[in-house]
């Protein structure tokens, strides 16, 4: 079950982040032939850069969490087999959900929150920044919900540990 929710997540992300990437090339592109070949750059090219790069940025670090390629120190884990590796990555997966639980998810919901509330918005793009800063959140979300699964996947059939996610 965890398998086929996790394969739409990732699938889904996946998807996001091609499509956020390219409008990020297509924006940069734009602003640099804006600068060279009209004498002007883009006012807003800039600002959404930014603002694409945190999307990018925080829903990527969810996608590489969930597929366990994220940056790691794995000496220790490396000399370690069967029951203590099992606990270790037990350990690890708890403390990145409460990480991402603490910060990701209840300090961004925060800061989403109050921007809101401020109404503060962009200078160039005039877009509330909460929207923005929904990405933190989001993140957060995803990740706990990498953690768990990591921490239970080893509980699924056989059948289903062996298959191949995107």
């Amino acid at each position: 079950m965890f398998m086929k929710i996790r394969k739409a997540i990732d699938g889904t992300l996946y998807i996001i982040l091609v499509v956020l990437m390219g409008i990020m090339v297509i924006n940069v592109l734009w602003q640099v032939a804006s600068r060279y070949l009209v004498g002007s750059p883009s006012l807003f090219t800039d600002e959404l850069a930014r603002f694409l790069l945190i999307w990018v940025s925080l829903l990527g670090a969810s996608y590489v969490s969930g597929k366990k390629l994220h940056l790691a120190i794995d000496l220790y884990p490396m000399q370690l087999e069967g029951r203590k590796l099992r606990r270790l990555n037990i350990f690890i997966n708890i403390i990145v959900a409460i990480f991402a639980i603490l910060v990701l998810i209840w300090g961004g919901a925060n800061l989403v929150y109050i921007t809101l509330t401020l109404e503060q918005a962009s200078a160039s793009l005039n877009m509330p920044l909460g929207y923005v800063y929904a990405a933190l959140p989001l993140s957060g979300l995803l990740i706990v919900y990498y953690s768990m699964t990591n921490i239970f996947e080893g509980q699924e059939p056989a059948e289903e540990q062996g298959k191949q996610i995107i």
